[in-house]
Parts: C-alpha cells; structure tokens; sequence
C-alpha cells in the first residue's frame, strides 16, 4: 500500500506530534507498505531519523500517485483536500483539539465538515467528534516498548519519593496545567520531606521548585528519569493521546490524572489498577497524589499492572497494522 502524508503547512519539528508520524512511517515502512511525506518546508526533526521519503513539491506532477493521503495538521486539511484524484482517499489523523490554531467553532466548520475520512488517536478525541455527529475510526500510534522499560537498577533514589511531570510553557501551558503540578509539588512538600519533582521538557524550566530538570532528554536518558519517577502526575485538560503518562507507565510508574474530558488518558490509565484519577479539580488531584505517597504497596502495584496496560495496547508495528488493516477494509 502507498500511504501519502501531507505535512503542508505544518511541517516537522522537534515535538511530540512530528516524533509520532515519523515513528509511524518508519513502522509503515518496515511493514513494507509505501510512504512519502509531502511538506513545504525543509524536515527539522531531529530527534529520530525518517525513513520515508520527504519531498517539498512545486506542483503535484512533483508527487506519485498513492492509494490514500493523510492530513496530519489542521493547516493541512485543504490542501488534502485540494490534492488530486490520484494522490489516494483522503483521511485526516486528528491527534488534539488544536484551539490554539482555531476557535472551536472554526474547527467545526473548517475541519470536522470538510469531507476527508476521520482517524483520531484517543477515545476522547472520538467523544468529541461524536458529540458534533461525526464519526471516526480511532487509530494509536503504539509504543516504544523496546526504548523505556522497568529497570531497578537504574533507580538512585530509593530513600525519596521522586514525582514526575511535564514542563510547558507558552500556549500549552494552561492546557497541560502544568501549576498543578508545582503547586501540588509545594504543598505536599511541607508534609512529606523526602519529596522530590524531577521534570522533563522542550523549554527551560521557570522555577526552582524542580530538584532535577532533563532539557530535551535522549531516549537513555528518558529510561533513566522514568525508571527514578514514582508517581507520574497528569493534569492535562485538553490533549489527544496524552504521551508522557504512558511513557512513564511503560517503566512500571503509576499514574495520578483527572476525570477532566480531554485529559488525554482515558485510553490506558484505569482507576485503582494502574493508577487513581481524581475529579477535575487541584484539590482531589492533590489527594490523590498523596494517596499514593503514603502507601508503597499501592504504589508498586499500580506499577507492575501499568506496564501491563500498554503492553496490551501494542507496540507501533502492531498499531500501524491496524491502520493498514482498516484501509484495506475500505479500499
């Protein structure tokens, strides 16, 4: 199968989304289907090497034909669907709310009515389109299982609680919520002495509340902060496939995140099995963060079965042949 991805207008950085469909082509790829990414600017990830093809066409003579073109961004859905016949049935991957590119209602009008087949990568991603009556076919991208895994000897840290968060900044910043994660850290801290927040991020951290802050962690370096963290707290509001937390379980961390709609977790993080989820409010998000402190027993628990939860949820290959498997149903 030949699969076009259009990154027109989007293009690929360092970020979470640009790593998910580089690893999802180089997965497609390995799969021995067909892939080429269709941009208009230069590839500036660097994180991961891209196996497929990337191209910057000036027309679309420039591009071969393929069975199907996927938009990856919203600022890529009409020239989708502005591609030719030949460049395949066209589909568009939502993978966030994306807000900061337009108001809801223009999303709305502007992307989920545009007649392109609809992927999400989260249940709460697909709610969200039911709730405006479109459908969608829900498609993970998978998991690194091989990259992060539990491994005790990697822990330094056995006489501290280490909790873990993501530091944002900018517009993400009210959405990931990252003062709950500061402000949770501060208060608990004044109880629980042996308490430590270590962080990771793109940005540089803004606070010296953070007793140890990983700037662009390499993949080792994200198994060895993991592998240290105790609790992963989650207070994310408005995400897709919210990463990091499943990151963190993939090295046996449980997980505190929230009821909040779109916090992104609903996919694998189950209350009272591999972590707690508390009512979308910093007061019960802290509780149950505390909950956690308190009892190692729970806390290692949680850990083994969180391991477990993403281990059912399948690696890239295996997620990226479902993807393959639900166009050959439609082809």
């Amino acid at each position: 199968m030949k699969i076009i991805f259009d990154l027109r207008n989007v293009g690929l950085g360092n970020n979470g989304g640009s790593l998910t469909l580089v690893k999802s082509a180089n997965a497609l790829i390995e799969l021995h289907h067909d892939v080429i990414f269709i941009d208009s600017m230069k590839n500036k990830h660097t994180w991961t090497p891209l196996k497929a093809q990337h191209i910057i066409p000036k027309t679309d003579s420039d591009v071969e034909s393929a069975d199907f073109i996927i938009a990856t961004g919203y600022k890529s859905v009409a020239l989708t669907m502005a591609s030719p016949v030949r460049f395949g049935r066209k589909f568009h991957w939502i993978r966030g709310w994306e807000t900061w590119q337009m108001p809801e209602k223009k999303i709305v009008e502007r992307i989920l009515k545009i007649d392109t087949g609809k992927l999400v990568n989260s249940i709460c991603l697909q709610r969200k389109l039911e709730h405006y009556g479109v459908d969608s076919k829900i498609i993970r991208p998978g998991y690194d299982l091989n990259e992060i895994s539990p491994n005790p000897n990697l822990k330094s840290n056995n006489d501290k609680i280490v909790l873990g968060g993501l530091n944002t900044k900018g517009k993400h910043f009210k959405i990931k919520r990252t003062n709950w994660i500061f402000d949770t850290y501060q208060k608990l801290k004044q109880k629980y002495k042996n308490l430590e927040l270590w962080m990771f991020g793109n940005s540089d951290i803004l606070t010296n509340l953070v007793d140890k802050y990983y700037h662009r962690p390499s993949m080792d370096k994200k198994n060895y902060f993991y592998n240290n963290v105790d609790i992963w707290l989650s207070p994310a509001m408005q995400e897709g496939l919210h990463m990091p937390p499943a990151e963190a379980m993939m090295a046996g961390c449980p997980v505190v995140g929230t009821d909040a709609d779109m916090s992104g977790t609903e996919d694998y993080l189950n209350h009272n099995y591999n972590g707690l989820i508390s009512s979308n409010n910093i007061q019960s998000f802290s509780a149950n963060v505390e909950k956690l402190i308190i009892n190692e027993k729970l806390r290692k628990q949680f850990g083994k079965n969180a391991r477990k939860t993403i281990e059912n949820i399948g690696d890239r290959h295996d997620n990226m042949q479902l993807l393959i498997e639900y166009f050959m149903e439609i082809i």
